[in-house]
């Protein structure tokens, strides 16, 4: 991925729903103007969420989610079912196609009360309007028509307007920066490193400092003591990978700012307070109790893969309990808790902030204390509060 690509974290999640064969394919091809979706007279062509990044003018960068049907049969079709409602918890705009020639079903209902429990803009698109003589009002509707395109225009414009209305001055790290200010950012190139490109967080932090008027500096962790001695003057700040606390603690000087990107993503779409609130939590852990180790995004494990073996050795050095752990990745999150006694998330650079929060939020109403990996990694490394010291409003 490019730093000039819109990485599918940060783009406006559209999710289409309805039942099976109301036109929810035909509708996504018309508004995009692609055959994106497959359309089928066979019922249930569309069997899990599907997702489609592109650009939808007016809006710009978006990620269309396409859903199974709300009436579909059987034991797999409810799995199916449940699976087009979970996609309600990372969508910012939700529109319900209803075959117009049949009118509003009690499945259409129920997913609009969906939608008002989650608080979530949507319109109702009663479809085929080509094939329907007398048009009634429909709150919060418009009448158009996949096939000849009638009002497909004014739809989009519609899907426009409710784009959420967000604070958009909060930033990764640019609310923190000055002009010219430089930061070095520390980046270690190992085994566990990918190939030719740098990860998300990484590219998105360079991008962020970059639009606030700042130097990035990049350097690797083997690099950063000369890099430190070479500048003229001390760095506004040291942003490191949580993975190689150890080390740059010991290099940056007291006096330089030092925080992690993982960190930076924990005030960036999670609860960076609650985080440090809960990473405490460990010390109450006994042998035997369960934690969970979750991460949004699904890689090839590594030898010392960061969830799977440092966590896990990390937490043992600092508690020396024999702790079971589970491991979830991927979109793949439990919706019962109750039986972890802590959960430690990554920083959740490829989930949007409306999915991430919505982790937050299962485990704060089951009582499961849930912090973040670079919180967790500062506070058993010993410099949590030296971590976050570049926000002051936050109480440790």
């Amino acid at each position: 991925m490019s730093l000039n690509s819109t990485p599918k974290s940060d783009r406006i999640h559209i999710g289409i729903f309805g039942r099976r064969n109301a036109g929810k394919s035909s509708i996504i091809n018309a508004i995009t103007g692609q055959s994106l979706a497959i359309v089928s007279a066979i019922k249930g062509t569309t069997t899990d969420p599907v997702y489609k990044a592109m650009e939808l003018l007016p809006l710009g960068p978006v990620m269309i989610i396409d859903t199974p049907g709300l009436d579909d049969m059987g034991e797999l079709g409810a799995k199916r079912i449940e699976k087009a409602y979970d996609v309600l918890n990372k969508t910012d705009i939700a529109l319900l196609v209803a075959d117009g020639t049949q009118g509003i079903s009690q499945e259409d209902r129920e997913i609009i009360s969906a939608f008002e429990d989650k608080k979530l803009p949507y319109i109702i698109i009663m479809n085929k309007c080509d094939e329907v003589t007398e048009k009634y009002a429909v709150e919060k509707g418009m009448w158009v028509s996949a096939r000849t395109g009638e009002n497909i225009h004014q739809l989009k414009e519609t899907i426009a307007g409710l784009v959420p209305n967000e604070d958009m001055t909060l930033k990764i790290i640019g609310d923190k920066l000055d002009v010219n200010d430089t930061v070095v950012l520390v980046i270690p190139i190992d085994k566990a490193a990918p190939k030719g490109r740098l990860i998300l967080p990484q590219q998105q932090t360079i991008r962020d400092i970059l639009e606030a008027g700042a130097t990035a500096l990049v350097t690797r962790d083997t690099e950063l003591k000369a890099t430190l001695e070479n500048m003229a003057k001390p760095p506004k700040m040291v942003i490191t990978d949580s993975q190689a606390f150890g080390y740059v603690k010991t290099v940056v000087p007291q006096s330089v700012p030092l925080t992690s990107f993982s960190i930076l993503f924990a005030r960036y779409k999670g609860d960076i307070q609650g985080a440090i609130k809960a990473v405490k939590a460990i010390e109450n852990l006994c042998d035997g109790d369960k934690v969970l180790i979750a991460e949004g995004c699904t890689h090839h494990r590594q030898c010392d893969d960061i969830g799977t073996v440092k966590i896990p050795r990390w937490l043992k050095a600092h508690i020396n309990k024999d702790i079971t752990y589970e491991f979830c990745s991927g979109t793949e999150f439990p919706k019962d808790l109750k039986q972890y006694k802590a959960v430690i998330h990554c920083g959740g650079c490829m989930l949007n902030e409306k999915e991430m929060k919505h982790r937050i939020s299962l485990c704060n109403e089951q009582d499961v204390p849930v912090t973040n990996y670079g919180i967790f990694i500062a506070y058993t490394q010993g410099i949590l509060e030296r971590s976050v010291e570049i926000f002051p409003e936050l109480k440790i």
